[in-house]
């Protein structure tokens, strides 16, 4: 617990303070707390450890009694809430509300002063260390990891038990270890050595398998002039971890120890020294992102409420966060998105922007896992370090933003909880939410709440002047008083009033607000609880002088809930060429009624959306609103194929139906077009697979799934890959279909592989196997226990994996498929090598390399020359090792496959490197890092920080 421990940014101490950071402690000022029982010491735990996080009754009785919780437990658990407010406010009045422990319509939240909580204060900390580190400021990374573990007194709430406290005493102790680990390796970088080996000596004793702590223990030997000692703890570590895991030490610690029996002399300098003897390039420059949407040259009005924002940007004292609220239509993101675009300079470390659809009809609210992921690779945080778990994620994105100052606007948030878990937890930063929702969660937190309303008479006046011109609004008062009025002075409406109006220049404001009156109705609904019940006046004024064909689209991409469409995309759905959708669209656009974001894409504000699909709905029959959605997926499909086989031509092709004769299916020429096309269309392609099933198209979902499963794969995004294969699957077991569901059980296996969650991947694998067996399909089997092998590889159980290698080898065999059975010796030899028997992994991996070629298999002898590599390298025999992965790398590129480049590279870079050839070795790594960064993998951001490049 942090006793006399200042506050940061010279701010006074709170006068409540919290320690779990060992035995549970509170105090006020300095005086103790007496916090009662156990279990009200528990549930205290419990809500300390979500702090500032409302829990529901039934979340906070499974966390503190599990599938043990009695009958009673509410009853219990008000009794306890009692006695804490009690004890923790005990000079509040009795017919007060508490302010620390409140319930909210989400639940009891615990809401603590800043800097009350050590868990806070050390979360704060580690992103002060981690930020200060890729700064390059080494000593002041060193500071902040001191003080942030010198917080500690000891396990977790020691001494307390239950469901959730027990499970983060582990997931905090693993921090708190790695948290070690990193002051350690910062102590041995700025020369700090001090009594370290005595400490891992200690703490190597304590944590055995962690090979972290051996090659500091082993680097702080060298360092000390103890070489022998040094080696002796190689042997000793390689004895640990195969008496107990039958497994050698990771490539880090194997070369390691090479370089010490080469008596390399850069182990005996200080880290910094060596970076700085063997990469002259300054540190990498920390990412800013700028993600603020284009902002609108003609915002009108909103002075107080702009006022209102730009008030909160000097508060220091804490996370401001700022609910922008009001009804559907009446500008809440155009003033955000304007207001932030003012104030950008004033928060140089990046503006985030995320749209979490929480109001949207057709697509489901972002999920703030999704939404989180997404901010922190803003950060460039790779894939691969992305925690899988919200809370972890949270914690991560908190501890990124530490230190910085950052705006973050969460825009169309659907609620309170869908938002908390996207807040910073650092002074400097600014939330901006907005919102139909009152967010009165967020209020009750602290939140600043700015109302938005309709527009004042004036105000809708000058909206009007700003786009039609003053002179034409001046001459015409009485119209434009109609106007406003029909419009009910709502933004949106008059928006698309204008845009009607600055089309015909010639028409008078008379009558066209004659005709508007004309329509009748009025736009009640954007001001109550429905959004488009009554909206229809001003909507369809606009939708009915749109000619037949922009009419039609209109309502046709309505019933389509992707993002932002192109133009090959929207002629697809109304089965028109490309050239006559491209006019289309500029009418629609013109109408604005479609926004054209980037060139050649265009979207619709959700409220069109909405009207557009009521229209479909009424007007285009079932059988032409089944055959439009049919086209546009067969436009995603069959592209998304043709790019996937541009990509990687060598990979099994997808089996499918000829796509619509209407549909427009692009070609892309090369694999840098190819690839571009990915990643314009990846967000609506995720968006197809999504609502293909629900739309009556399994067949596209599960097949789209399957044709962007290298790209996505390729590209980390192993989240989006496992939702979409998610949705692929039940597209299967809806079509009865047992081969697709096999197919798609072992592609989940392989994301689950790739996102660490190896109990997940085991699972898909099983079922996999289960149904190829049912089948009958003795191939497909052995393919499964080739991709067990993978799951058994990462977790370290190389004989088990050694023996389904195999098992695989003898299916195909059986099978007569000589190239699966290539496949399977080849993955024999590997695990041979990864059980150090590297004589036997070139046998079997040569062996293997003669079928291939008999049956020339270029793609699979890359693999083989990759294993070979391996096999050479860990035997010591570098310049062998080099020559293959020379082989490799030439095969690869001429298959065109970009990233089995980048990563033979890397292998080849950590050969020269062996050698002493560190010229030669950084080449490499930079080469790789530049491949990484066109195909968009975030690997070239993690090699960065590992081998601290700017390139």
């Amino acid at each position: 617990m942090p006793h006399g421990d200042g506050a940061i940014g010279g701010q006074s101490k709170p006068s409540i303070r919290l320690g779990v950071l060992g035995l549970l402690e509170a105090r006020h000022d300095d005086t103790p707390i007496s916090l009662g029982p156990v279990q009200q010491r528990v549930v205290l735990g419990v809500l300390a450890l979500h702090a500032d996080r409302p829990m529901s009754r039934e979340q906070l009785i499974d966390a503190v009694w599990g599938e043990t919780a009695p009958a009673y437990a509410l009853n219990l658990l008000q009794k306890h809430i009692s006695g804490l407010r009690r004890v923790l406010e005990p000079v509040r009045l009795a017919r007060s509300k508490s302010q620390l422990l409140a319930w909210t319509d989400a639940g009891y939240r615990l809401s603590l002063p800043d800097e009350a909580l050590d868990l806070e204060i050390f979360d704060r900390r580690l992103g002060r260390a981690q930020v200060a580190r890729t700064a390059g400021d080494l000593p002041g990374a060193a500071r902040a990891l001191h003080e942030a573990l010198g917080l500690w007194r000891g396990p977790v709430l020691d001494g307390l038990s239950s469901p959730l406290l027990d499970a983060e005493r582990d997931r905090l102790a693993e921090r708190r270890v790695s948290a070690i680990e990193e002051r350690i390796d910062l102590d041995m970088a700025v020369g700090h050595d001090g009594d370290l080996v005595s400490e891992l000596h200690q703490l190597v004793a304590r944590h055995p398998l962690r090979e972290r702590l051996r090659a500091l223990q082993m680097r702080a030997l060298y360092r000390a002039g103890r070489q022998a000692e040094a080696l002796a703890a190689y042997r000793e570590a390689q004895q640990f971890l195969l008496d107990e895991l039958g497994v050698e030490p990771a490539a880090e610690l194997q070369t390691l120890h090479q370089r010490m029996l080469r008596g390399d002399p850069e182990l005996g300098l200080p880290v910094a020294e060596t970076v700085h003897l063997a990469t002259p390039e300054p540190a990498p420059t920390v990412p800013r992102p700028a993600q603020l949407p284009h902002g609108m040259a003609e915002f009108t009005g909103r002075v107080a409420e702009l006022q209102r924002l730009t008030d909160l940007v000097d508060h220091e004292a804490a996370v401001v966060i700022a609910a922008i609220v009001g009804t559907a239509g009446v500008g809440k993101t155009a003033l955000a998105v304007h207001w932030a675009h003012q104030v950008s300079d004033r928060f140089p470390d990046g503006q985030l922007y995320v749209n979490l659809r929480g109001f949207d009809p057709h697509r489901n609210p972002v999920e703030p896992s999704n939404a989180l992921r997404g901010l922190l690779e803003a950060f460039a945080v790779p894939a691969q370090q992305i925690p899988t778990g919200l809370e972890d994620q949270a914690a991560l994105f908190r501890s990124l933003l530490a230190g910085r100052r950052v705006l973050v606007v969460l825009d169309n948030a659907r609620d309170s909880e869908q938002v908390q878990p996207l807040l910073p937890g650092s002074p400097g930063c600014l939330v901006v939410v907005t919102s139909r929702n009152r967010l009165s969660g967020l209020v009750a937190g602290g939140a600043v709440s700015v109302s938005v309303d309709l527009l004042t008479a004036a105000e809708a006046e000058d909206f009007l002047a700003r786009r039609l011109g003053a002179p034409r609004v001046a001459a015409e008062p009485g119209a434009v008083n109609d106007i406003v009025r029909v419009c009910t002075r709502l933004p949106l409406a008059l928006a698309i009033v204008a845009a009607r109006a600055a089309v015909y220049p010639q028409h008078s404001l008379t009558a066209l607000a004659a005709e508007l009156r004309e329509d009748g109705g009025g736009l009640d609904a954007f001001v109550g609880e429905s959004v488009t019940s009554d909206a229809r006046a001003v909507l369809s004024w606009s939708y009915q002088r749109l000619s037949p064909p922009a009419a039609r689209l209109f309502r046709l991409l309505g019933l389509f809930p992707g993002g932002d469409l192109a133009v090959p995309a929207a002629a697809s759905l109304a089965g028109v060429p490309r050239g006559e959708a491209r006019r289309v669209l500029a009418e629609l656009s013109g109408a604005h009624l479609l926004e054209e974001p980037s060139p050649g894409r265009y979207s619709f504000h959700e409220l069109l959306r909405a009207y557009a699909a009521e229209q479909a709905l009424a007007i285009e029959s079932p059988a032409d609103r089944h055959a439009a959605l049919g086209r546009i997926l067969d436009h995603y499909l069959h592209t998304a194929h043709r790019a996937e086989r541009v990509l990687y031509r060598y990979r099994p092709a997808i089996a499918l139906d000829p796509p619509d004769p209407a549909a427009v299916v692009l070609d892309p020429v090369d694999a840098g077009q190819a690839l571009c096309w990915f990643l314009a269309e990846q967000a609506v392609l995720l968006a197809a697979i999504e609502h293909a099933l629900p739309a009556g198209f399994p067949a596209h979902a599960s097949r789209l799934a399957w044709a962007v499963t290298p790209f996505l794969n390729y590209q980390g995004k192993w989240h989006d890959w496992a939702t979409s294969l998610t949705t692929a699957l039940a597209a299967g077991e809806q079509l009865g279909d047992l081969a697709g569901q096999a197919l798609t059980h072992r592609l989940l296996n392989l994301a689950h592989l790739q996102l660490e969650l190896l109990d997940q991947a085991d699972v898909h694998a099983g079922r996999a196997l289960e149904l190829f067996e049912k089948l009958g399909d003795v191939a497909g089997q052995a393919r499964l226990h080739v991709d067990y092998s993978w799951v058994l590889d990462r977790q370290g159980d190389y004989g088990a994996a050694l023996e389904r290698s195999q098992v695989a080898r003898d299916l195909f065999r059986a099978a007569g498929d000589r190239a699966g059975e290539a496949a399977a010796l080849n993955r024999v030899g590997w695990f041979h090598s990864r059980l150090g028997r590297h004589e036997q992994a070139l046998r079997y991996c040569h062996e293997s390399l003669d079928m291939h070629r008999a049956l020339d298999d270029h793609p699979s002898q890359a693999d083989v020359w990759d294993a070979l590599g391996y096999a050479h390298f860990h035997s010591g025999n570098y310049a062998e090792a080099m020559a293959c992965y020379e082989q490799a790398l030439g095969l690869w590129r001429e298959l065109g496959d970009r990233y089995e480049v980048a990563t033979t590279l890397l292998s080849l870079a950590e050969a020269q490197q062996a050698v002493g050839d560190t010229a030669a070795s950084h080449t490499l790594f930079k080469q790789s890092i530049g491949i990484f960064d066109e195909i968009g993998h975030p690997q070239a951001e993690q090699l960065r920080r590992r081998l601290n490049l700017d390139v």
